[in-house]
């Protein structure tokens, strides 16, 4: 029977993952707590509250050695943490002074990173700290879902890579399963999945981008996720993991929960 086998939440849209042993799942399609801050670019003309794709953000796809940033957030508190290499760069509220000193922080780690987005980018100045750090706002679909991968599928992608330890933390899914077939998921799509006591729409692949390239540890560009997943697989777009939104209402999904295609 396939199951769950890790569940993965992030705070901070680009952030460093939190390892869970169960997620809250909002009827509205999103995990509770899961990318609601955000370091946005000042051009953006938006509301706070507002979605924008992530290329309007300091994330992983611009700028890869985010990766190496230790982030934090304290929900209790509403503090947000940020480290590299152990030595903190800044620790604060969510008030308007450290949200400032936040993104101070980073966008001063930014700019001394080659080939960054805030070079030569005035516009994008100053990087700013949105999402209040409980509400899931900042997924990269608009309309939220959950993402899902099996860990079948990335020992395929990882033989095709060559790397025998290559990291499913790449892909920043929320829920990793055991138990089925290399790429079974990606035959989900338009079906429906019980997972533990919550019910799934299966609604579409999940199309890579650059961010995959990226070691979530040292964020250095080290493997080619893109180019092999449409070489080695003869796929059309760069393509791993599956989006989920839920039936129904609000409830809890836990590791080791059973998981079972309906229909």
């Amino acid at each position: 029977m396939p199951r769950v086998v890790a569940l993965y939440r992030y705070p901070l849209k680009g952030g460093t993952p939190e390892v869970c042993a169960a997620l809250n799942v909002l009827a509205e399609g999103r995990i509770a707590g899961d990318r609601a801050l955000g370091f946005r670019f000042a051009d953006s003309g938006l509301a706070d509250t507002a979605w924008s794709k992530k290329y309007g953000y300091a994330v992983l796809v611009n700028t890869p050695a985010i990766a190496q940033l230790e982030t934090r957030f304290d929900a209790t508190t509403r503090r947000l943490r940020i480290a590299h290499n152990g030595t903190v760069l800044a620790e604060d509220a969510l008030d308007d002074a450290g949200r400032r000193r936040l993104a101070a922080a980073v966008q001063t780690y930014v700019l001394a990173q080659p080939g960054n987005p805030l070079s030569g980018h005035s516009e994008r100045l100053p990087l700013e700290l949105i999402g209040d750090g409980i509400t899931p706002r900042y997924q990269d679909s608009e309309r939220g879902e959950i993402t899902l991968h099996s860990r079948e599928s990335l020992a395929a992608v990882a033989a095709a890579c060559g790397d025998a330890a290559l990291s499913e933390l790449r892909f920043r899914s929320n829920i990793a399963i055991e138990g089925v077939a290399a790429w079974e998921e990606q035959a989900w799509i338009g079906r429906t999945v019980k997972i533990g006591d919550l019910i799934f729409d299966v609604v579409r692949h999940k199309v890579r981008c650059l961010a995959t390239h990226a070691n979530p540890l040292t964020g250095v560009c080290d493997v080619p996720v893109m180019q092999t997943l449409t070489r080695a697989f003869a796929q059309r777009e760069p393509t791993f993991a599956v989006a989920l939104l839920p039936r129904y209402c609000n409830g809890e999904i836990r590791s080791g929960d059973t998981v079972t295609l309906l229909d």
